[in-house]
């Protein structure tokens, strides 16, 4: 299919985290749609952080997305310059988002679809599909997801890791888990075409995929299938977004991203994410030199809002100034809710005090470290005010790297670190944090990249 636009409606901004030179971004009026459309990148992520709303209101604006973009491709259209599309509704790797929610409202306003596919996979993050099983990895061994903390997540908690009772778990029964097609590693490494190009009344189709390459064949059968008329869409983490791009080597290796570093200055660390992954790869970070905690105590929210930010941009200021990297944490006890209107309330305002303090970072910063896929998409949208930016790679497998735009009115050219919350080993984030602030790096820290 030449010319496919791949356009990528994203929960929250990690799901760039296998895929370089693309924009990510932050609004979805259709003038900025257009930009992207015409855009020479392949694909390009708006980044709708819907994970972090309840649905009702991801449904809201998921529709006001992919209205916009109706717009924006008949515009085009009407101007002679049309192109086939693929689409994407990017989400979590274990399963965690606002599905069917999401892919019902895409149907709906950009159908009619032959089938939807599943497919979350993320091999740089240790998850894979056998059997219509999702795994993920750890310790080194293979453990089904619905036993892993993420499956008890308080909003988008599930019981099935075998992914047809997934969906009929998700769709109240509205999908029977008879009804799903699965699509075996037998079918995906082997001749699926057939299969696809008999699909029809967006049906629901599951992807079993243990590397890269089971996807990059199954792309390739995708793309034919699409190329003979047939409409398609993606639920899917970021390895699939990999093999519909098919882009080759990002320009900067890891471990030279400390050539984007702004004149070599030290940088700050925002960590927002919660889950015991972060919080083991934070206590890691903070025993590097020259760190300075600045923790946020949540319990004290919102009254003392405007005090913490006050205390902790002074903190950060005095660090920078003195050669230091401040870590501004929140504190590290989940608060129970009685509800998940309150706990997402509650997420909004720890974000929002999160924010007011990135604002209030130095402007000579080097570069900033965001750790959370809800905080990294709150940092770009209100934190730094980005309209778009460009994926320039990846400092880790999983971490992408953004630059701000040059007219950036406080932080031009700043380098940003995408870290998702369930990303990396307990290393994974004093790794980043040196690749940036000492780019002499040992050989052990080459071997990890």
């Amino acid at each position: 299919m030449p010319n496919t636009k791949i356009i990528i409606l994203d929960d929250d901004p990690t799901g760039s985290q296998t895929v370089h030179s693309c924009l990510l971004l932050t609004r979805w009026d259709p003038a900025t749609l257009r930009m992207a459309l015409l855009d020479d990148a392949t694909l390009f992520f708006i980044l709708t952080n819907t994970r972090g709303m309840d649905a009702s209101r991801a449904a809201e604006i998921t529709r006001e997305v992919c209205h916009n973009l109706k717009q924006a491709l008949d515009e085009l259209a009407n101007e002679g310059r049309e192109f086939p599309t693929l689409f994407v509704s990017r989400s979590d790797s274990t399963l965690r988002g606002h599905y069917p929610v999401e892919t019902d409202v895409m149907a709906e306003e950009l159908g009619s679809f032959d089938a939807h596919f599943l497919v979350p996979a993320f091999f740089e993050g240790g998850r894979f599909t056998r059997d219509g099983v999702h795994y993920l990895m750890v310790d080194g061994q293979p453990v089904p997801v619905h036993e892993t903390e993420f499956a008890r997540d308080s909003v988008f908690g599930y019981k099935n890791s075998y992914l047809p009772d997934y969906v009929a778990e998700k769709t109240g029964g509205r999908i029977a888990a008879g009804q799903v097609e699965r699509f075996l590693l037998p079918c995906v490494r082997g001749n699926a075409l057939p299969r696809l190009l008999g699909l029809k009344d967006n049906a629901c189709c599951v992807v079993d995929a243990e590397t890269q390459a089971d996807l990059n064949h199954f792309a390739r059968q995708l793309k034919t299938a699409a190329g003979k008329g047939k409409r398609f869409l993606f639920r899917s983490a970021a390895s699939l977004i990999t093999a519909l791009a098919g882009l080759s080597p990002q320009p900067v290796p890891a471990q030279k991203m400390s050539a984007y570093v702004r004149d070599g200055r030290p940088g700050a660390v925002v960590v927002g994410s919660h889950v015991r992954k972060t919080t083991d790869q934070l206590r890691q970070l903070l025993a590097e030199p020259g760190m300075v905690p600045i923790e946020i105590d949540v319990a004290r929210l919102p009254g003392a809002r405007e005090e913490l930010v006050r205390a902790a941009c002074r903190v950060a200021a005095e660090a920078h100034a003195a050669g230091l990297t401040p870590v501004i944490h929140t504190s590290r006890i989940e608060r129970q809710f009685a509800s998940q209107a309150e706990r997402l309330a509650f997420g909004e305002a720890v974000s929002a005090t999160l924010m007011d303090i990135v604002r209030g970072l130095p402007p000579t910063l080097g570069f900033l470290i965001s750790k959370g896929g809800i905080t990294s998409n709150d940092v770009l949208s209100t934190g730094l005010a980005l309209t778009a930016s460009r994926v320039v790679g990846q400092v880790l497998a999983g971490c992408s790297v953004v630059r701000c735009p040059g007219d950036h009115p406080r932080f031009p050219d700043m380098p940003v670190v995408i870290f998702p919350g369930n990303v990396g080993d307990e290393h994974a984030l004093a790794t980043v944090w040196r690749r940036l602030a000492r780019p002499e790096l040992t050989a052990a820290d080459q071997l990890a990249a």
